[in-house]
């Protein structure tokens, strides 16, 4: 690379889509291969930490055991002889064909980023299809389905649900999907995607406004040949104002023992650049519409405020701050430290406080950047308690330079280069960046938080303390909160709700962590049904929780099949508990009282994440 000899990896190229080519002519052969599905073996699917084959015979072996895996899993599913052939051959071949259809300009991509990455998760190199994708994405204006898609084990996995876009309106498709086929219109043919590029998929998935996509998908939970589900999408343009900030109202209790709150869900950290550029007086922003909703509350008798960041991945840095500054009077917010080691200072100087009563933030695993500076203040300043999973811990900040400006004999064909130019620190000196925000009370979670975020990402940078801002902590807004922990903890035990919830993750969990599938009919099927009977099972045990019948047909059957309304009602688990804690919260005015002299004094709000993990071990 420093002599700018490109030729070595576009050799290792060609020898690698040649050995593509030798797979696929042999998987196409096997396909009239003789399986014996009563035999006892197994196939590795997960074979990432796997030894290489030594020699053509056991990468032959391999190959068997990977084409009766997928004969045996069309076969489950219900496919029948001939059409299991037919698929397997348009994927075989589909594979040899976008292997040869892979150009220069992606094979030099896909070096580059081998190189960044291996130096920072985030820093990579954007060829000119990548960096209009990239645009296109971050200007809100994709005629899509308002999904953010992943490569995993040659699945197109959804990674997140964009708030206010057409696959969240119609609740059809969630986060930890798999998308495993494409169809267009009404009638259009299902296109098998396994396999395929991530560029590919989305480009099928695209369209125009109004237009209808179907996507055949693996249910989140289910095995890799669990009851495949077929569901239709209508096309839009997702919109700045569908991701505003939205308020929903809850009431905790009953009679005087009421408590009213109002719940505040922030999908992103959003603020109109160009109607603000424009001068418009009432441009839209997200501490903007805070303030407008809160003031609605005012005559609401308002208990409590909860500000629900899960599924946050950010936003605008000045958001963040000024939405800070409606919680607190003035001073520091979040410290920026450059490549040179300044640090700048990103202050609230607005004064007053658009709220100062009890305050809660609810975050989960994918609260990032944005949100983790929001929540990290709040709990640095003591101003609110902070609830949920331990966030992202994404605290870098990336940079995107536009390689054309150097040449402009190209054409515009040099791309981008995304790289890490800072890092963000708490006031308190703790970084958000690897830790992420450590709540006050942490909610049980069937998911492994080692395995998500910055902490799973390789050559991530490490967590980073600098010296404190200088600030005023409000006070302990809550004071001690080991009582609310031991409340909570006891509350989720027996919650049927809760537990449903958790039994799902870790049935997640489970599945991601499975290395190894059996080869043989019985046992594939007798493993399949009863993961359906099991998803069934939690379904219908949060139904009961909230006092509904049982539902008597199969969840991941074709919503449209489906003639139980009941069934489309949605249940916000994680947001009953949090609203639970912070009723807690406000009548423990009386039980600190009461218990003083019996707790310990030693679980009060920190101001330092690092602090803060021990008092939860505590």
């Amino acid at each position: 690379m420093r002599q700018s000899d490109l030729q070595p990896i576009f050799s290792i190229y060609v020898r690698y889509r040649k050995r593509v080519e030798d797979r696929v002519s042999r998987a196409i052969q096997l396909l009239n291969h003789p399986f014996d599905f009563n035999r006892e073996e197994t196939l590795r699917f997960d074979r990432e930490n796997a030894e290489w084959a030594k020699n053509l015979a056991e990468l032959d072996e391999l190959w068997r055991k990977r084409v009766k895996n997928d004969i045996l899993s069309l076969q489950i599913a219900g496919k029948k002889k001939n059409e299991i052939s037919n698929t397997l051959k348009k994927r075989y071949e589909g594979i040899g064909r976008r292997t040869g259809q892979v150009n220069s300009e992606d094979i030099f991509q896909m070096s580059i980023n081998a190189f960044t990455t291996s130096i920072d998760p985030h820093s990579s190199y954007f060829s000119p299809r990548t960096s209009e994708n990239f645009r296109i994405r971050m200007s809100l204006s994709l005629e899509g389905i308002g999904a953010v898609l992943q490569s995993e084990n040659e699945y197109t996995l959804v990674r997140e649900i964009v708030p206010g876009g057409p696959a969240d309106r119609g609740g059809k498709l969630h986060a930890d999907d798999r998308i495993i086929g494409i169809g267009q219109g009404e009638k259009g043919e299902i296109i098998d995607v396994l396999g395929w590029r991530l560029d590919d998929v989305v480009d099928l998935i695209r369209g125009k406004k109004g237009t209808f996509v179907k996507l055949e998908i693996l249910p989140k939970g289910s095995g890799l040949d669990g009851a495949r589900k077929i569901i239709r999408i209508e096309r839009n343009t997702i919109k700045l104002e569908e991701q505003a900030a939205k308020l929903t109202k809850l009431i905790i209790g009953e009679g005087q023992d009421a408590v009213n709150i109002g719940v505040i869900n922030l999908p992103t950290f959003y603020l109109d650049f160009d109607a603000r550029a424009r001068g418009e007086h009432n441009y839209r922003s997200t501490t903007r519409d805070v303030r407008s909703l809160i003031s609605g509350l005012e005559e609401d008798s308002l208990d409590a405020l909860i500000i629900d960041l899960r599924g946050n991945g950010g936003g605008s840095l000045s958001e963040a701050t000024d939405l800070t500054g409606l919680f607190i009077d003035v001073g520091p917010v979040v410290q920026v430290r450059n490549a040179q080691g300044r640090v700048q200072l990103e202050r609230d100087t607005n004064r007053g406080v658009a709220y100062s009563g009890p305050l809660a933030v609810l975050v989960d695993r994918n609260s990032a950047s944005a949100s983790e500076i929001f929540a990290g203040a709040i709990q640095d300043y003591h101003r609110g308690i902070v609830l949920g999973e331990t966030t992202f811990g994404k605290g870098t900040v990336q940079n995107l330079v536009d390689l054309n400006r150097f040449d402009d004999t190209m054409d515009g064909k040099l791309g981008q280069l995304k790289s890490t130019i800072a890092q963000f620190f708490r006031v308190a000196g703790g970084s958000t960046q690897h830790r992420g925000v450590i709540p006050d009370i942490t909610f049980p979670s069937g998911l492994s938080s080692e395995e998500h975020g910055e902490r799973a990402l390789d050559n991530a940078l490490p967590w980073d303390r600098i010296a404190a801002a200088r600030f005023k902590p409000v006070g302990s807004a809550i004071g001690e909160v080991s009582v609310l922990r031991e409340l909570h903890k006891s509350r989720v035990e027996n919650d049927l709700a809760f537990q449903a919830v958790l039994a799902q993750e870790a049935a997640i969990e489970t599945a991601r962590k499975r290395q190894e599938i059996s080869l043989v009919y019985e046992k594939r099927k007798a493993e399949h049904e009863k993961s359906e009977r099991d998803q069934l099972d939690r379904e219908n045990q949060i139904r009961r929780a909230h006092g509904l019948d049982p539902l008597l047909l199969d969840p991941l059957k074709d919503e449209d099949e489906v003639k139980n309304e009941d069934e489309k009602e949605k249940f916000d688990v994680i947001l009953d508990e949090a609203s639970f804690v912070v009723a807690d919260m406000i009548r423990k005015i009386d039980i600190t009282s009461q218990l003083a002299d019996s707790l310990p004094r030693k679980a009060r709000l920190r101001t330092d994440a690092e602090d803060l993990s021990k008092v939860l071990v505590d």
